[in-house]
């Protein structure tokens, strides 16, 4: 379970139409800057690609985990996106994403991003998890499943 501040419905995309890699990552950036007063989401957005450029965020099994570090938050702050239908995400197994979770963290923040980031990976590494996300048809209900692991 997560704290109730890391993902809350309003930082929740269900059954979204999205085409490309920058359109999700764009749509993420979106959800979490309009839940904050102090994040604009072109910088949260330039933060999200400047870490894709190091390396793929694809986990594979259609999962993305994009993250980045930010001065204008002072908590870990999370959105999620589940997609119609998956896009080209230069994950490691070449399959398209449809499920994304993307973290913004404090610039200072270390072993809890850590921490988070692998707790995350081992909750979407699992398959019933996936696909109850995948079969979720509302906010509250990918809520539920996110946090009742």
């Amino acid at each position: 379970m997560f704290s109730p501040d890391l993902i809350t419905e309003t930082r929740i995309g269900c059954g979204v139409e999205i085409a490309s890699k920058k359109r999700l990552l764009e749509t993420l950036a979106e959800l979490l800057a309009n839940d904050h007063p102090r994040l604009q989401a072109e910088t949260v957005f330039e933060r999200l690609l400047e870490r894709e450029r190091l390396g793929s965020t694809g986990l594979g099994h259609g999962i993305a985990l994009p993250h980045a570090r930010l001065k204008d938050v002072s908590e870990v702050l999370g959105a999620f996106v589940q997609t119609v239908k998956g896009v080209d995400y230069d994950a490691a197994d070449g399959e398209p994403v449809d499920l994304a979770f993307a973290l913004l963290v404090p610039e200072e923040a270390n072993e809890e991003h850590l921490q988070l980031l692998a707790h995350l990976a081992s909750l979407f590494s699992s398959a019933s998890v996936r696909a109850r996300l995948r079969e979720a048809a509302s906010p509250s209900g990918l809520l539920d499943v996110l946090n009742t692991e």
